[in-house]
């Protein structure tokens, strides 16, 4: 707090003060991210010093507009914090200013993709994405009566002989190369040349894989595409925001897209967290942390595999896992609600060969904000250890009471052997320390 002579016309206190009972449950959250095993593959846990720049003055400052034409005056620091996000975000990815350029306002992944569409596609344009229970993103086209791009039913991997087809039969005016529940890396190439072949713009949705392309981990796809988006939240391990990078041809129709067509004024103190994790990201003490992710999802995968778990794809090249829960003649839903009561957060998914998105075959599972936590091949078997007891809770449970989901959750209730399990998970998760404030 900045203090003057004259006093504050109303008390400036901490929240602790003003309203204890959002105190408490913030406090409650905390607790519960420390004494649990986080292993949703969208999630991580940011910095102390990005939660600061979340917390700062900015907030408080409006700012309508680009650097240098703003709607609103007072904006000399808050043009220099954006120009500066936009460069580093330019220098994480080796992007050269001349040919790309970065709109660091959009508030989430999904209205920064809608915001590409707006910009680049009119009424009526059509857009091809992996379907959803091939791992695609929800706003790759999933409410779309359209072609989707397809995974093998044998495989789970891309079919890129089936997408060139469908993409000459449907002709789409925008392909999507990208997922959240996708194990594999792309093939750049051939999506360009695909594109090419239909006259498409090519979208590369890299929202989950974004720290690990930065750190060269995973091919990039900027040399093949027309427009690339991403968040910042998950294996950039930043604020919960977004990115559009375009090619410099693209700039005015994607920055008149995002502002004034979809959005008013940018969070300003979103664009400085992002700069202070972009400033982290381009480190090799970051590029160090993405290689552990890999090679912890790589370790989880095969401590399951060697007591016969099944995956899409057989394993993975990224930061997640698809975990095939049809061979127990479980649910996702079921896995996830019972992970969830012993301190274990994942998410039910849908996978290859799945009739329903309500009620999917499979769990995905993450190691970004577990190896941010410290966590290395080792911790990976013990936590195997307890996903394959959960499994076997969840089989002996169903068959007590049946196969229906509303049976299924009160039985989770007062049932001794999730409560040791609840505790043991406990016990491990708590040795290790979660960053921020």
């Amino acid at each position: 707090m900045v203090e003057s002579s004259q006093k504050l016309p109303f008390e400036n206190a901490s929240l602790a003060e003003v309203d204890p009972e959002i105190a408490d449950l913030i406090q409650k959250e905390k607790h519960r991210q420390f004494k649990g095993i986080e292993l949703i593959a969208s999630e991580n846990f940011t910095s102390k010093a990005v939660m600061e720049a979340l917390g700062s003055c900015l907030t408080n400052k409006y700012s309508e507009g680009y650097p240098g034409k703003r709607y609103y005056g007072g904006n000399e620091y808050i043009d220099m914090v954006e120009s500066l996000c936009q460069k580093r975000a330019l220098e994480a990815f080796g992007l050269n200013p001349e040919e790309w350029g970065v709109n660091v306002q959009a508030l989430s992944g999904s209205p920064a993709n809608f915001c590409v569409y707006t910009a680049l596609l009119g009424p009526g344009k059509k857009i091809m994405g992996l379907s959803l229970a091939h791992g695609g993103h929800l706003t790759h086209g999933h409410q779309s009566e359209t072609k989707k791009v397809s995974a093998s039913k044998e495989t789970g991997l891309i079919d890129y002989e089936a997408l060139e087809k469908a993409a000459e039969e449907f002709q789409p005016n925008m392909i999507i190369c990208g997922a959240s529940g996708y194990p594999r890396d792309f093939d750049y190439v051939r999506f360009r040349a695909i594109a090419d072949k239909v006259g498409a713009y090519l979208l590369s949705d890299i929202a989950h894989t974004s720290g690990l392309i930065a750190s060269k981990l995973l091919a990039s796809p900027f040399d093949h595409s027309d427009v690339v988006t991403t968040t910042t939240h998950k294996s950039l391990r930043g604020p919960r925001a977004a990115l559009i990078f375009y090619r410099k041809k693209y700039e005015e129709a994607i920055n008149f897209a995002v502002f004034p067509q979809l959005q008013g004024g940018p969070h300003n103190n979103n664009i400085a967290a992002i700069a202070v994790q972009l400033k982290e990201v381009n480190s090799e003490a970051f590029r160090d942390y993405s290689r552990q992710v890999i090679a912890n999802a790589r370790a989880l995968g095969l401590a399951l595999s060697e007591q016969g778990e099944k995956f899409i794809t057989g394993g993975t090249d990224n930061h997640l896992l698809m975990w095939d829960m049809r061979p127990h003649d479980l649910t996702g839903a079921k896995v996830d609600k019972l992970l969830d009561k012993v301190h274990i957060t994942t998410n039910k998914n849908s996978l290859v060969g799945d009739k329903s998105a309500l009620n999917p075959g499979g769990v995905r599972l993450g190691t970004p904000a577990v190896t941010t936590r410290g966590m290395k091949e080792s911790e990976m078997v013990v936590i195997a250890g307890f996903l394959l007891r959960s499994v076997a809770i969840a089989k002996r449970i169903q068959g007590q009471v049946g196969k229906q989901l509303k049976d299924f959750l009160p039985a989770l209730e007062n049932d001794e052997e999730i409560d040791q399990l609840a505790k043991d998970v406990e016990n491990f998760a708590t040795q290790y320390s979660i960053p921020g404030l």
